[in-house]
């Protein structure tokens, strides 16, 4: 039996040299590429914000309040899946110096906000009119993206992939030596939805609203042999 596996062991050497053997030299090259359009939706967080002395007053004034920016958006054609409740809350208003275990509660406040996208970048000045003139009070959270990313992403890896060729044939010339057939290729993060500048404004209630371009980005690792 000891004899048995002693053969076995020098048997699986033997092969496992011979596959480093085979194994020649090799080149790994990264690649970042990168894409950008114009955007063609926005999305925005608004809401309203109410206080009252009792906690039902504050929550059903922005109750109500909230109920009209929703029948609004309607309205103006936002359809039902690009608008969703991101926040609502209630908490009370306390007065003090801080000197108190437990200091006063002086009125409640609460909170209503959705997440609104708006596909119609036309359209956006009068959606954020309406809602202001319903009732709406707080307002952030405001970019700009695609609908359809996947074409952009597409592109930055082209490019990411393009890159990294030139990458390694500049150091393979530089070697003197010559690029063989690719060995691997792995994809690492791909991201997107940043803004890039870009002139063009919009005024949004008489406030400046720059759309600039939304940027994707890819990365690519290429490990290439290399002939002498």
């Amino acid at each position: 039996m000891q004899r048995i596996v002693i053969v076995l062991a020098l048997a699986l050497g033997l092969a496992g040299g011979a596959a480093a053997q085979e194994e020649g030299p090799r080149l790994t090259v990264r690649g970042e590429g990168e894409a950008s359009a114009p955007p063609d939706m926005a999305v925005i967080t608004l809401g309203v914000t109410e206080r009252a002395s009792e906690a039902a007053a504050a929550m059903d004034a922005a109750s109500g309040v909230a109920a009209r920016i929703l029948e609004r958006l309607e309205t103006l054609g936002v359809e039902a899946r690009d608008v969703q409740t991101s926040d609502l809350s209630l908490n009370p208003v306390r007065r003090g110096d801080g000197s108190e275990a437990e200091p006063e509660i002086v009125a409640y406040e609460a909170s209503n906000r959705v997440d609104l996208r708006v596909r119609d970048l036309g359209s956006l000045s009068d959606v954020l009119a309406a809602v202001l003139e319903d009732g709406a009070n707080t307002l952030g959270g405001l970019s700009f993206s695609v609908s359809d990313p996947e074409p952009l992403l597409n592109e930055a890896r082209r490019d990411a992939v393009a890159k990294a060729r030139s990458k390694a044939e500049l150091y393979a010339e530089a070697a003197g030596v010559t690029l063989g057939p690719i060995v691997r290729i792995d994809e690492g993060g791909s991201g997107g939805g940043f803004p890039r500048p870009m002139a063009e404004m919009r005024a949004v209630k008489d406030v400046p609203v720059a759309a600039g371009e939304t940027g994707y980005t890819a990365e690519v690792t290429i490990v290439y042999e290399l002939v002498d």
